[in-house]
């Protein structure tokens, strides 16, 4: 396997994330190639743990106005970036990718870290990483706060996300940080958007985020199984449960009804919309820190 890392140079013009970097070292299940996996780790380290997981095609940045205040209620805020985002390792080829290897990389990656009494703080596919993680090993969570994602198990593609699947393939500009603006309700400053496109200074550092879409496990796609086991462990599911999802994203809107009721440790929840776009950590990080803060155990 081929890897890829964005040099660090690509960063030093980022003025808004002040967090220092931690990384670990990670070995691919299916051939040990070793990847560095970065995180931002902020808090007392014997403080309960919040682990924040970004999704499609952003990375750790996008918790930069969650991060403190969390941290300032009392907790350990975990907040990585997966694998061919941010500052991890990028793998150079779309077929180097799978959600199975998505799944594998960060259950790997927990377990290194030994975390637990973990609340899980997700959007896009960090819910679809994160939940199949607390599937795997409910032991180390305690609660999950979930925003604009899922875990889809079949059906038809939506048709806002049809139409954004066909761009991720054959567009030939994949303008990054361009397309999390329009994610937005907000925008972005210019600022902003050169963050987001500072992991990618090249197209072949792009491979992970173009061939992400093609992953989400509608119908005839080789996850839907393992999305049904996975159900079956949420179903079991008692531990609190939020849904925050937002008002304004074509994708995800009214993605909590797939949750509430099925999921038992969503009973008697204070579940929220929140104002904004797909990308909620930039249009409403109040609201959803303040739905993380419900639920995650008391420090």
């Amino acid at each position: 396997m081929k890897v890829l890392r964005t040099p660090d140079a690509a960063f030093a013009g980022i003025d808004d994330f002040p967090y220092a970097p931690h990384y670990a070292e990670i070995a691919d299940p299916q051939d040990g190639t070793r990847l560095r996996l970065h995180y931002i780790d902020e808090g007392p380290r014997d403080a309960p743990i919040v682990l924040m997981m970004h999704g499609e095609p952003s990375w750790c940045y996008l918790y930069r106005h969650m991060i403190a205040p969390v941290v300032a209620a009392g907790y350990r805020v975990i907040a990585p970036d997966l694998i061919g985002f941010g500052k991890s390792d990028k793998p150079a080829r779309q077929t180097d990718y799978s959600y199975a290897r998505h799944v594998a990389w960060m259950r790997t990656w927990i377990e290194q870290l030994d975390l637990e009494g973990i609340t899980l703080a997700c959007q896009d596919w960090g819910s679809l990483v994160g939940l199949r993680l607390v599937a795997a090993m409910p032991d180390r969570f305690a609660a999950v706060a979930l925003s604009n994602g899922g875990l889809p198990e079949g059906g038809p593609a939506p048709r806002a996300f049809a139409i954004w699947r066909a761009f991720s393939q054959w567009s030939p500009l994949f303008p990054i940080g361009g397309i999390i603006g329009k994610g937005t309700r907000r925008g972005l400053s210019k600022a902003e958007i050169a963050a987001y496109d500072a992991p990618f200074p090249a197209n072949a550092y792009k491979a992970g985020a173009r061939i992400f879409p093609t992953f989400v496990p509608f119908e005839g796609n080789v996850a839907v199984p393992d999305q049904k086991q996975a159900w079956e462990a949420l179903e079991r599911w008692d531990k609190p449960f939020l849904c925050c999802f937002s008002d304004g994203d074509p994708i995800t809107r009214g993605g909590d009804a797939l949750f509430i009721g099925r999921v038992p440790g969503t009973a008697g929840q204070p579940h929220t919309t929140l104002k904004g776009g797909h990308f909620i950590q930039e249009d409403d990080p109040r609201g959803f820190i303040d739905c993380i803060l419900k639920i995650a155990p008391a420090p």
